[in-house]
């Protein structure tokens, strides 16, 4: 665990987060625990429907897992936007999740897959819904003596595609806009499960509620992704900051949304004409 020095707002477990926070003069400590050590932290699991990933395992190691592939393909979508190959090699998915940056992609697709956090202390055990876990921007609902120790992501069945697209300054900065969409249809190409998810739009990753309801239901060929992208910004909170207004979020967050779902059913129907 890591101990803070004063009232400074507590640290995030998980691996990554202590260096932007030092960085940004959010913390100082008086002592640190190395975690690198601790092999359980560092497993990928499979079963019963649901995909289990240690909080310390390397997000090199989820850019080139070929079981995450198939299980989580968001995920491993994801991974080649955060930072350069120098920063993935060092950081956590857990470290990700747990510093809660709204701008970072990891939050982002644990929202969008529903996944549930993992958090332990020495007395105890508990798992939070992802939408119930950020609460702001780089805060979450881990307690003081508490580790977040793996991220658990459900497994999607059936017919699927996904897609993240996010427009930074520089490759390698935090987005300024993203959008990480994932669709699945029924045997008739009817979509029956759809998330959309912005991010870096405001102080943490948003559920589009009104894009998501609008697809459920829509055949493949009759989409009108512009109008979904609109629809996904229409209920989202966008804030206005030094690198971006909160107009430029929310148009261009429309539109990152609209191409992720037109991504996605993109993919959806390669892999029917593969099949046929």
């Amino acid at each position: 665990m890591l101990a803070a020095h004063g009232d400074e707002a507590k640290l995030l477990a998980g691996g990554q987060s202590l260096v932007p926070l030092l960085a940004l003069r959010l913390a100082r400590c008086e002592h640190l625990i190395d975690i690198n050590g601790v092999d359980a932290l560092k497993t990928i699991t499979r079963a019963n429907g649901s995909l289990r990933i240690g909080a310390m395992v390397r997000q090199a190691t989820i850019e080139a897992d070929l079981t995450l592939l198939e299980a989580a393909p968001l995920l491993t979508l994801a991974t080649p936007h955060i930072g350069h190959f120098q920063i993935r090699n060092r950081g956590t998915i857990g470290g990700s999740v747990a510093h809660a940056d709204p701008a970072a992609e990891y939050p982002a697709v644990a929202v969008a897959l529903d996944a549930e956090i993992e958090i332990a202390s020495a007395t105890s055990r508990r798992a939070v819904a992802a939408t119930d876990f950020f609460d702001g921007a780089f805060s979450t609902a881990l307690e003081d003596d508490e580790l977040l120790v793996a991220i658990i992501l459900p497994v999607w069945s059936g017919q699927s595609g996904f897609a993240i697209r996010e427009v930074a300054r520089r490759h390698g900065d935090f987005a300024l806009a993203g959008a990480a969409v994932g669709i699945q249809v029924d045997q008739q190409a009817n979509i029956d499960r759809a998330a959309v998810v912005l991010f870096g739009v405001g102080n943490q990753p948003q559920r589009a509620t009104a894009a998501e309801a609008a697809l459920l239901g829509m055949p493949l060929e009759k989409l009108n992704t512009a109008e979904l992208g609109r629809l996904a910004t229409t209920d989202l909170l966008v804030i206005d900051d030094g690198h971006a207004s909160a107009s430029y979020r929310r148009r261009v967050g429309a539109h990152l949304a609209g191409n992720a779902i037109a991504s996605a059913v993109r993919h959806i129907c390669e892999e029917e004409e593969k099949e046929v």
